[in-house]
């Protein structure tokens, strides 16, 4: 997707919502231009719910993202979705992947670098913990979680800014609610 003719452009970034979807993150993703999922969806029928201002929705698809855990017929549509995705973006490129298969865990983060060194920035999910890594270029970002599912640190997502003079990301977490998160 090529957005680097944009001024600026807002982007949420969400992983392994897992068929669970926080609905309250709702408003807040509908305030952005693009939604970015890294990942581990289930269920698509979410899509129908993630609704950003351009209509834009780029998907990759997780490690739970097979035929056994997607509803029969979804088949189709499962299989549309790519491994990694691009956005060229003002200022750079941003690099999707769900990362389940950048091992080992520990060195996941110099692995995605290498792998990416064009990105500006590295968008992964699979291990449901936020992270912003920013200390070198490409950045490397991990959501968490945003649906129930494991969302260690707090349920949300990140959102990118992207200008050509510079990028801000910034997490949005909401507040814990007893045992579901």
């Amino acid at each position: 997707m090529d957005l680097g003719d944009q001024e600026r452009v807002t982007l949420a970034l969400i992983s392994d919502t897992h068929g669970t979807l926080e609905r309250v993150l709702l408003p807040w993703l509908a305030e952005v231009d693009v939604i970015v999922h890294a990942g581990d969806l289930l269920d698509p029928g979410e899509l129908r719910q993630l609704a950003p201002k351009s209509g834009h929705l780029v998907v990759v698809r997780g490690n739970n993202d097979t035929p056994g855990q997607w509803p029969e017929g979804t088949e189709a549509l499962l299989d549309t979705l790519p491994e990694q995705a691009y956005l060229d973006l003002p200022g750079g490129r941003l690099v999707v992947e769900h990362g389940h298969r950048v091992n080992p865990a520990r060195t996941r983060h110099e692995r995605l670098r290498r792998r990416h060194p064009e990105a500006r920035a590295i968008v992964y999910g699979h291990t449901h913990r936020r992270v912003i890594d920013t200390d070198e270029t490409p950045w490397v970002l991990n959501p968490g979680a945003a649906g129930r599912q494991r969302a260690f640190g707090g349920i949300g997502f990140l959102r990118l800014t992207a200008t050509v003079d510079e990028w801000q990301v910034e997490a949005v977490t909401l507040p814990k609610r007893g045992r579901d998160t």
